[in-house]
């Protein structure tokens, strides 16, 4: 077998392996919550025996093994049970909220790749002087802030006193995408800022460490001017650890979207998720979780592979 081959389907079943372990966090994780999820879907007055038919109902009777893999036999088919807030299917529910998520994210995400390698690559290119320690400073200070506090901030002093943007990411399938971009910019602002100093300096590092390298000094002897070195010679040496740390950060997009989606009120998996754990809505909350596990899993895995094919010797064996 081919070396390449072999080290994607190793990186496969391995993101499978890790869906499956995750799998079984989430279900153990909701099963230990403390109280009783048929009391709080039924409330204080209900009798022994409605909570008894209820929780029969729900299949809570049954052993926790049988239960996680009956949900987890259901997954695999497409579904993903019913809300016991509101009976509601919730691949449905969660179909819009996740188009609406991974709308937000596609949007920070256009603007933070090519605003973070731009800025690495400016970074590198006058390193130790003043543009390289404003833009490591700035960046810095950005992702210092938590990320409720910075969204606040921002919604504050650029939605309410500028006003240029609405404080509050309301978004639906009758609005233009014109209208969409306009309704999402303040929290695709505060996700840009959150994720670029992290890119932008993975960036910086993996370039400054192929710098160092012999036949960048031999392209500098030959006359090259210091951004033809950059973009000719380092930056397609250094594309593997740049992608690894851009998909990490795009995961975190789609993941890490929760608390922002609660500031700006946007419906998102973030806040369809809050909502429901607040009612202890179990299969909502392992529904959501395992699809953020997914997703998350899903472009490690994929940072993994493009990692793979990116580097010659492997490509390439002797």
């Amino acid at each position: 077998m081919h070396p390449v081959v072999k080290l994607l389907a190793q990186r496969i079943a391995l993101g499978v392996l890790l869906l499956l372990a995750a799998s079984v966090l989430i279900f153990v994780g909701t099963e230990i919550l403390p109280g009783d999820v048929a009391q709080s879907v039924l409330g204080q007055a209900a009798t022994e025996q409605a909570l008894a038919n209820m929780r029969a109902e729900m299949g809570l009777d049954e052993p926790a093994h049988l239960r996680y893999f009956d949900w987890l036999g259901g997954v695999l088919q497409g579904d993903l049970g019913v809300a016991l807030s509101n009976g509601r299917d919730i691949a449905d529910a969660i179909a819009v909220r996740l188009s609406n998520t991974l709308f937000l994210a596609g949007v920070a995400a256009a603007i933070a790749v090519p605003l973070s390698i731009l800025l690495g690559l400016l970074a590198v290119r006058f390193r130790g002087r003043w543009p390289d320690n404003l833009i490591s400073g700035t960046t810095l200070a950005a992702i210092s802030v938590p990320e409720f506090l910075l969204g606040y901030i921002v919604m504050y002093f650029v939605g309410v006193q500028l006003g240029w943007f609405p404080t509050v990411a309301m978004i639906n399938d009758r609005m233009s995408l014109l209208a969409k971009l306009n309704a999402v910019a303040l929290p695709a602002m505060v996700l840009t800022m959150v994720v670029l100093a992290h890119m932008m300096r993975m960036t910086r590092a993996a370039i400054l460490n192929v710098m160092q390298s012999p036949y960048i000094e031999t392209a500098e002897l030959k006359g090259l001017a210091g951004l033809m070195v950059i973009y000719r010679h380092a930056m397609p040496n250094a594309i593997a650890p740049i992608v690894n740390v851009v998909m990490i950060n795009l995961a975190y997009l789609v993941v890490g979207v929760v608390v922002i989606e609660v500031v700006f009120v946007y419906p998102g998996m973030g806040q369809y998720l809050v909502d429901h754990v607040s009612k202890r809505d179990v299969p909502v909350v392992q529904a959501c979780g395992l699809i953020f596990a997914t997703v998350y899993i899903g472009l490690n895995m994929v940072a993994d592979i493009v990692s793979i094919l990116a580097n010659p010797r492997l490509r390439h064996p002797k």
